[in-house]
């Protein structure tokens, strides 16, 4: 068998998993991230379909298979900047963004300590704060600090260094290109969960208690931040009844027009959740066609089962917000044809999967920005969501196929 080198673009599931199975047949991998961290959107998810694993069950394994092979080279806060060549031989050039923080770091925390400037925390999606210089999460791999370069004051501060037993901070690192010969390219750079600051009439930014479902899973997450404790943006109380909002920008021509497969199982699986952390707590779930496919249908049973979990067909037109921070929703309900309103302590909006490929010219999308693998040159692949929106499952059985076509492309 001859050894091959693959490139493999994004360090989520799909990427960890196409990198993984294509070096333990022999082959040379090259594992790049844009993140400080491995592990993508899997590692923010509270509990995943079919078995509802936390994510770290199998992020641990994975990451030790990478760590015990030396046919992978893993390059974090690294893009990709183009490929040139044809099948079987590209060259690709590769930007790492300055990493501050070396291997010296023991993740002591000092550094943490000092810093005089608070962010957004994007692992908890903007939910909670986290310092200029931050551990991405307590399963980080690698498991050292990272800094974020665009609120850090760097050596204007310099507090952070001079905190540092461990000489583990240095500024003076630049940005480094570089060019790696490769026999085959495959995309695994996830997705993005859609904007819904977009969707005007749903409020998304406006009523603090107006989330998205990526953050619900954060809050249900027993890392998240109230360890697995559902409680209000606004307040920090437990919410009594909570509107579960499908669809929001999906299979709507000004947003989204396709479905993204995943988001009724999830708001299906939270209202599940939400009433087992919140026995007399109420859900409703308004939804214009509920989908659960394959070994996940029990999960609508229990929904249905539930006389605490109310499904309404029928499409939000918009959300209210009432002096206390409770909300109102409007919607429709098709099945009685009246006008309906609840009253609720908060709203956890279905926002779709929107896809997060490079824009280069060997890179064919289709009409809705995935990759079009019928138009793009063999030796050239894409896994995961990639390609469509996909759950865990489904996308590490394409990753698996990938490794695949990327030995014999």
């Amino acid at each position: 068998m001859d050894k091959k080198t693959i490139l493999v673009v994004g360090a989520g599931i799909s990427g960890i998993t196409t990198a993984i199975e294509a070096a333990e047949v022999g082959h040379e991998v090259v594992l790049v991230e844009r993140l400080p961290y491995l592990g993508g959107r899997v590692a923010q998810l509270g509990r995943y379909f079919p078995k509802l694993c936390p994510p770290y069950c199998g992020l641990e394994i994975n990451f030790r298979r990478i760590k015990n092979n030396p046919r992978v080279q893993v390059h974090t806060s690294t893009e990709l900047v183009s490929i040139r060549g044809d099948r079987g031989a590209y060259t690709v050039e590769l930007l790492q963004k300055p990493q501050y923080v070396n291997d010296r770091c023991t993740a002591c925390g000092a550094c943490v300590e000092v810093c005089p400037v608070t962010r957004d925390d994007d692992f908890n999606y903007g939910l909670t704060t986290t310092k200029a210089i931050y551990l991405p999460h307590e399963m980080a791999y690698p498991y050292r600090y990272a800094i974020d370069t665009s609120v850090c004051m760097k050596l204007e501060c310099k507090k952070c260094v001079d905190a540092c037993a461990y000489r583990a901070i240095d500024f003076s690192r630049q940005d480094q290109r570089f060019e790696v010969k490769v026999h085959s390219v495959v995309l695994a750079t996830g997705w993005t969960p859609y904007d819904a600051t977009k969707i005007e009439n749903l409020r998304y930014g406006s009523y603090r208690n107006v989330i998205t479902n990526v953050q619900m899973e954060r809050l249900l997450a027993a890392n998240g931040p109230h360890q697995g404790l559902i409680l209000r943006p606004s307040d920090a109380k437990a919410p009594e009844s909570i509107a579960f909002v499908q669809c929001a920008g999906s299979r709507d021509d000004n947003h989204l027009p396709y479905c993204s497969t995943v988001c009724c199982l999830a708001s299906m699986k939270h209202a599940l959740e939400y009433r087992e952390r919140n026995p007399q707590g109420k859900a409703f779930i308004f939804y214009i066609d509920l989908r659960a496919m394959g070994r996940n249908e029990d999960v609508l049973s229990r929904v249905k089962a539930d006389e605490n979990i109310v499904l309404i067909k029928g499409k939000v037109a918009r959300i209210d917000e009432e002096p206390c921070g409770s909300l109102v929703v409007e919607a429709e309900d098709i099945l009685s044809g009246l006008k309906r309103k609840e009253k609720v302590g908060m709203v956890v909006l279905a926002t779709g999967m929107t896809p997060n490929l490079p824009a280069l010219d060997k890179v064919v999308v289709d009409e809705f920005g995935f990759f079009n693998a019928e138009a793009v040159e063999e030796g050239i692949f894409a896994a995961g969501c990639d390609k469509a929106p996909l759950d865990v499952s489904s996308a590490l059985k394409d990753a698996t196929g990938m490794a695949l076509k990327a030995i014999q492309g």
